[in-house]
């Protein structure tokens, strides 16, 4: 039982820990064995704390052993991703730069996720600045998709999605301002979502300094899980107030809301007029909006061109936003940075201009303001809209700094993680199956605030789906016996 126990799911794990029916040790040991087994084949995580969080075991075992009041997530191994603030442990953010940015303190989130009985286990790879769909960087090297290691795992949560899906971790954290949370779950057949922004407390910057408007307004923390059980835990365990956080609100879980009445409406959209997606694409659409119609939803395709402005604004505000840090990029950034960045001012070029105006960037947060609350109206029709995360599958590496012309079909393919956050709303990755020995998926974005919604429509598609990970083949062969 204890080899096989980096299996188990972490709501199974939390409810055998907190009962003793197995230790948090026995728990920790097992992750361990199995990522020595893969991870040297994967790179998913590129900072191992093993006698960190055997000691964190131990002190879990001793708290449920003394009857001591314990958290959400005691005693389970998860992964926190290097652009975050842990402890003793180094930010590094994929920068050779910054190898000996050791944290005094935790994160909002990660202070969350410890304060739940969380085991740190590891740290989860990402790309240089966190700003790629690839997690590849000098500092760390690359991570490989436990499906087909000549594929993306995603980023800029790569690392996380890849630990999770080959059995590492039950958990990992990542973070989403551009689909880093939502992309990388697709790309690896796993579950994550980004909340609605203020439901789980975030810093992403050094202590002393400011975080962009962007940041503050657009950025959010969030799990990535195998099963949406998993990921219902996750996020209430990281969900609640820090101070630190200039948008964090004292909410209670999402579990905590009252039910929609019934029966719900699910606006289809399939293409904005950006990027047609492939059949592979379609048909998980197919698949999940048949589910969701035979569990008594109402699933009517629609037109939401909104989602098209905004996913266009995104690159006016937050790529205006980052040009303040491109100098720092030129300096110590790697070169797959430098390139995408090349990549994305292309595209913004294309709709803003060369040198965008401070009217320019102050007309588009105003504009911002329009476009949320109309798709706030659109939702009170539709509560629910499903949608294509990519257009594709999961790109071939580097498919964004291959060529211009190549980086700006991805650009296109990824529209939708670009407008979700430009609007703060909750959105979530859902498996359907695989097509073409790959995983294929949806998204489901939801009102503010509303991510008990997301969870529902989730359980159905994962009813009918099932889980697809952890993928169970070990070392050199993970994904290759794919």
């Amino acid at each position: 039982m204890t080899e096989e126990l980096w299996r188990w799911s972490a709501t199974e794990l939390a409810r055998a820990i907190r009962t003793r029916r197995v230790s948090s040790r026995e728990t920790v040991e097992s992750c361990l064995g199995r990522i020595e087994e893969v991870n040297g084949h994967l790179n998913a995580l590129v900072e191992l704390s093993a006698e960190e969080s055997l000691e964190a075991a131990d002190a879990a075992d001793r708290a449920v052993s003394e009857g001591r009041e314990v958290g959400p997530l005691h005693g389970v191994p998860v992964s926190i991703k290097i652009n975050s603030d842990q402890a003793g442990h180094a930010t590094t953010n994929g920068v050779v730069a910054f190898k000996d940015n050791v944290a005094e303190v935790d994160s909002p989130h990660v202070a969350k996720l410890r304060e739940a009985g969380a085991v740190f286990l590891g740290r989860s790879n990402t790309p240089a600045f966190s700003y790629r769909w690839f997690a590849d960087n000098d500092l760390h090297g690359r991570t490989l998709n436990p499906w087909d290691e000549g594929r993306t795992p995603g980023g800029s949560s790569g690392g996380a999605s890849s630990s999770v899906a080959s059995g590492m971790v039950p958990i990992g954290h990542g973070n989403d301002i551009g689909g880093s949370v939502r992309y990388p779950a697709y790309a690896c057949g796993v579950v994550g979502i980004r909340p609605t922004v203020g439901r789980v407390p975030s810093w992403y910057g050094p202590p002393a300094a400011d975080e962009a408007l962007s940041v503050q307004s657009m950025l959010v923390q969030g799990p990535l899980a195998r099963s949406v059980a998993d990921l219902r835990l996750a996020l209430d365990a990281m969900s609640g107030f820090d101070a630190r956080d200039p948008f964090s609100a004292p909410l209670p879980p999402a579990s905590a809301n009252e039910p929609l009445s019934r029966p719900v409406r699910v606006g289809l959209v399939r293409d904005v007029g950006v990027a047609s997606p492939e059949s592979a694409v379609n048909e998980a659409l197919d698949a999940a909006a048949g589910w969701l119609v035979e569990a008594g939803y109402i699933v009517e395709e629609v037109e939401l061109p909104l989602l098209e402005e905004a996913y266009r604004l995104w690159y006016l505000l937050c790529m205006e936003e980052f040009r303040q840090i491109m100098p720092l990029v030129e300096e110590i950034g790697d070169t797959g940075m430098k390139l995408a960045a090349k990549t994305y001012y292309t595209a913004a070029e294309g709709w803003w201009g060369a040198n965008p105006s401070l009217d320019d960037y102050m007309n588009g947060y105003a504009r911002r303001g329009t476009l949320i609350g109309r798709l706030q109206a659109f939702m009170q029709n539709y509560p629910l809209v499903l949608l294509p995360v990519s257009a594709e599958q999961a790109f071939e590496h580097d498919a964004d700094i291959s060529s211009i012309e190549r980086g700006l079909e991805v650009v296109a393919a990824q529209w939708s993680m670009m407008a979700i956050p430009m609007l703060g709303f909750p959105a979530m990755s859902v498996p359907t199956g695989i097509s073409n020995g790959l995983p294929a998926g949806v998204q489901l974005l939801g009102r503010r605030f509303r991510e008990d919604t997301l969870f529902e429509a989730a359980e159905v598609i994962e009813a009918r789906c099932g889980t697809l990970t952890p993928v169970s083949s070990a070392s050199s062969e993970v994904g290759a016996s794919r």
